[in-house]
């Protein structure tokens, strides 16, 4: 592997690592490994997924990055399905498809617009196509207790962003979504004789992307825009 210099993002230099002929212009990076700045800067999410099989130690491998991560007191009380099996993945696309998902509040310019109209377009087609996925990946937490507890999702979603990053990193195609838990707790945890105590985080459909979807740079509001310094409403700069 050579390692060759890379996109710029926000005035950092990011390294690719590189095998074989270069790239073409939006091709899927499909490298073992790549820089973590490189995979923070240009996750997406990716909701066009192709139906072709994941190898098992693909999906190992995104799990294992997920339970690095940090949580409450190093309890681990983390869980996580594996579902392959046509006829379950039937089952959840079925209550998927008719789970609306959040409202977003009205874009205020037309580049939202066309941002919010591709990720609906996106959305849509994932709930449409659910079944075909290869490997859905339930994240779950164990102990009870409420969904509006806000301080038990720390003991969940860093490993489901970690999980994200890894699957950034190999090249597949993921997306955070919420819609079981929102949609059809109950329902998926009886299916799948997930006990009571145990909690529904985040669901992360996880397969190669399909031809057209791709990973990039992100767009986000720059960090002084939502930087304080100090009290809240004092801007912050970075000091040179």
């Amino acid at each position: 592997m050579t390692p060759t210099l890379g996109a710029n993002y926000h005035g950092l230099k990011i390294p690719w690592i590189q095998d074989g002929p270069v790239r073409k212009r939006n091709e899927v990076f499909m490298a073992e490994e790549i820089g973590l700045f490189e995979a923070m800067f240009s996750q997406r999410a990716i909701r066009y997924i192709k139906p072709d099989p994941v190898p098992d130690e693909l999906v190992r491998k995104v799990i294992d990055a997920g339970i690095r991560a940090p949580n409450g007191g190093n309890t681990q009380r983390w869980s996580f399905l594996v579902i392959k099996d046509l006829a379950t993945k039937r089952w959840i696309q079925e209550r998927y498809d008719t789970t609306g998902h959040p409202v977003h509040p009205d874009p205020t310019n037309t580049g939202m617009a066309r941002s919010q109209s591709r990720n609906d377009a996106a959305a849509q087609h994932l709930a449409e196509h659910l079944h075909e996925v290869p490997v859905l990946i339930l994240a779950c937490l164990g102990g009870g207790g409420g969904a509006s507890d806000i301080s038990r999702g720390a003991s969940i979603y860093p490993a489901v962003q970690n999980m994200l990053l890894a699957a950034r990193g190999l090249g597949l195609a993921s997306v955070l979504t919420t819609r079981p838990r929102r949609g059809f707790e109950e329902g998926i945890k009886k299916l799948l004789n997930i006990p009571d105590d145990v909690d529904t985080a985040a669901m992360l459909p996880l397969g190669y992307p399909a031809e057209g979807s791709h990973y990039g740079k992100t767009r986000r509001a720059p960090v002084e825009e939502v930087t304080f310094d100090e009290k809240w409403g004092q801007p912050w700069e970075a000091k040179s």
